[in-house]
C-alpha cells in the first residue's frame, strides 16, 4: 500500500510539471510555430478543417492536433498556456494508458515503475511541453498495439476495434504511418510467432471499416475540396519525398535512432541494453506478451533508420514498450528504480523551475520579446517585413501579417516547387525593391543578415528601435522607417 501511494504522488507530481510554467514558454520557432500560427488563422477564418497558413492552404499535417489546438485556443483563448495545454494533456493521457496496459498484461508493480521510467525520461517529458504531434500520435498508437495485444493475449475480439479506432486516431494525427507502423509491428510479431492464421482473427473487414470511418471522412474532403493539390503536396511531398529525400543530410546516420533512444531515455539509458540482452539470453522462455514488446520496441526505430529523413521524435512510440521491459529488468531492484526515480524527477524539476522563471522578453528562444516592443507603436496599416531567416513567431505573437525580404532572383529560387523541400517555404515574400516609400516600414533582421542590411540598406533612414535580446548575443533588430512629409 505504500508502495502504491508513492506511486501516485509521483506520477501526480509528474503530470503537475508537465503543465506548471506552460504559460511562461513561449511559441518557438522553426517549428512549433507552424503548428500554432495555422491553428490561430483557422480560428479567425473559422475554418476548422482545412489548415491554412499566411493566408495560403497549409497540407503539412492532418488534422487532428490543429483540432486541439483550436479547441484550446477557444477555451482559454490564444495564449502560451492553450498552446501547450494538449501536449501535456496527451502526456498525462500516456502515462495513463502505459499504467493501464503494463498492469493488464503484468501487474500493478510493473505498471507503476514503467509510468516513472517513462515519465521521468528525458524525451518524454521534454515532449509534454512542446507544441509538436508526437505526444498525440504516442498516445493513439500505443492504445493501437495496446488494444491489439490485450484482443491477441486474451482473444477478446473488442480489443480489435478499440486498436481500429485508435489507428484511425492516429492517421487524422500523423498521416498514413498511424496505421502502416502499427500494422507492421503487428505483421512481424505474428512472422516471429508463426501465426499467420490470426489475420483472420482481428476482425479485418469490420475493423477497417470502422477504422475509414474514423479518418476517412476528413481526407475525402480535403480531396473534394482542393483536389490534386492536397494529394500531392500532403501524400507526394510530406510522406514520400521525406522517406526518399533526406531533409537533413547530417542525421542520415546508421546510428541515429540509437542516439535518440540513449539520449530520449536518460537516466534510464543504462537498463535498455540490460533489458534487451536479457529478454534475447532466455528467448526460449519469452512468452506472447515479451515477444511483442521487443517486436514494437525494436520494428519502429529501425522502420524510421531506414527512412531518408529522421527526425529526434520519430522513434518515440517505441519509449512505451521499452519503459515496460525495463520496468520488468529492474523490478527486482527496487533501490535502482528509486534513485533513478529521484534522479530523473529532480533533474525535470529544476528545468521546469528555470524556464517557468525565465521570462523571454528579450527574445532569446523567439520573437515574442520583438513581437512586443513592436506593438507599442505599430499601426494596423503599417507594413511588417523580415530580413534574414523568417521569424515565424512575431507574425503569431502581433496577429499582423509580415512578409520576408529578398530580391527577385532569391524569392524565385525559394519559391515552392512541385516535389522539393522548397514547397515548405509559404510565408508571403516582398522584393527588396518593391518596399514602399509611402508606408511606414518596420523592419526585423535576424541576426544572420547584420552585415547584409549595413551593406544593403545603409542610407534609406532607418531608425533602430532596439537589439533583442539585451544582453548577450544580438539575435535581432528592430527597425522603423517612417513616412516623411
Amino acid at each position: 500500500m505504500n508502495e502504491r501511494l508513492t506511486g501516485a504522488a509521483a506520477i501526480l507530481c509528474l503530470v503537475t510539471l508537465y503543465f506548471w510554467g506552460n504559460g511562461t514558454l513561449p511559441v518557438t520557432a522553426p517549428v512549433e510555430v507552424n503548428y500554432a500560427q495555422t491553428a490561430r488563422e483557422m480560428l479567425a477564418a473559422g475554418d476548422w478543417i482545412s489548415p491554412q497558413i499566411y493566408g495560403n492552404y497549409w497540407y503539412d499535417k492532418p488534422i487532428f492536433f490543429y483540432w486541439e489546438l483550436l479547441a484550446a485556443f477557444s477555451v482559454f483563448g490564444v495564449t502560451d498556456f492553450a498552446a501547450r495545454f494538449f501536449p501535456a494533456l496527451f502526456a498525462a493521457a500516456g502515462l495513463l494508458l502505459t499504467y493501464c496496459f503494463a498492469r493488464r498484461i503484468y501487474d500493478e508493480r510493473t505498471a507503476f515503475w514503467s509510468v516513472l521510467i517513462l515519465g521521468t525520461s528525458v524525451l518524454y517529458a521534454v515532449l509534454a511541453k512542446l507544441i509538436l504531434t508526437d505526444m498525440s500520435l504516442f498516445v493513439f498508437f500505443g492504445g493501437t498495439l495496446a488494444a491489439f495485444l490485450i484482443g491477441y493475449y486474451e482473444q477478446r475480439r473488442g480489443y480489435f476495434y478499440i486498436a481500429y479506432v485508435c489507428a484511425g486516431l492516429a492517421v487524422l494525427t500523423k498521416g498514413p504511418v498511424g496505421f502502416l507502423l502499427p500494422g507492421l509491428v503487428i505483421l512481424v510479431f505474428l512472422l516471429v510467432r508463426r501465426d499467420l492464421c490470426a489475420l483472420g482473427r482481428i476482425c479485418l473487414p469490420t475493423g477497417l471499416l470502422v477504422f475509414a470511418a474514423v479518418c476517412a471522412p476528413w481526407y475525402i474532403y480535403m480531396y473534394l475540396t482542393h483536389g490534386a493539390d492536397f494529394v500531392n503536396t500532403f501524400l507526394g511531398i510530406h510522406n514520400v519525398l521525406r522517406a526518399t529525400v533526406s531533409e537533413h543530410a547530417k542525421w542520415d546516420v546508421w546510428y541515429f535512432y540509437l542516439g535518440i533512444y540513449f539520449l530520449g531515455m536518460f537516466p534510464w539509458s543504462f537498463a535498455l541494453p540490460l533489458a534487451l540482452y536479457r529478454a534475447w539470453r532466455v528467448r526460449p522462455f519469452i512468452d506472447v506478451r515479451t515477444q511483442f514488446l521487443l517486436a514494437w520496441a525494436i520494428v519502429v526505430p529501425v522502420f524510421f533508420q531506414l527512412m531518408a529523413t529522421k527526425y529526434p521524435t520519430y522513434s518515440f512510440p517505441a519509449f512505451l514498450p521499452t519503459a515496460i521491459l525495463t520496468a520488468r529488468l529492474l523490478t527486482h531492484n527496487p533501490r535502482v528504480l528509486r534513485n533513478g526515480a529521484v534522479l530523473g524527477m529532480g533533474l525535470y524539476l529544476a528545468v521546469v523551475v528555470v524556464v517557468s522563471n525565465y521570462s523571454d522578453r528579450d527574445g532569446h528562444f523567439s520573437g515574442k520579446g520583438a513581437s512586443a516592443l513592436l506593438s507599442q507603436t505599430m499601426r494596423a496599416e503599417d507594413l511588417l517585413v523580415c530580413y534574414g531567416d523568417y521569424t515565424a513567431t512575431i507574425p503569431y505573437y502581433t496577429g499582423h501579417p509580415m512578409y520576408a525580404l529578398a530580391t527577385r532572383e532569391e524569392i524565385a529560387q525559394r519559391a515552392p516547387k512541385e516535389m522539393s523541400w522548397n514547397s515548405k517555404n509559404v510565408m508571403p515574400f516582398l522584393p527588396i525593391d518593391a518596399l514602399p516609400a509611402d508606408r511606414t516600414v518596420y523592419l526585423v533582421v535576424e541576426r544572420h543578415a547584420f552585415d547584409a542590411f549595413e551593406e544593403n540598406f545603409a542610407g534609406q533612414n532607418w531608425e533602430e528601435l532596439g537589439t533583442l535580446p539585451t544582453e548577450g548575443r544580438a539575435k535581432l533588430r528592430v527597425y522603423r522607417r517612417a513616412v516623411h512629409p
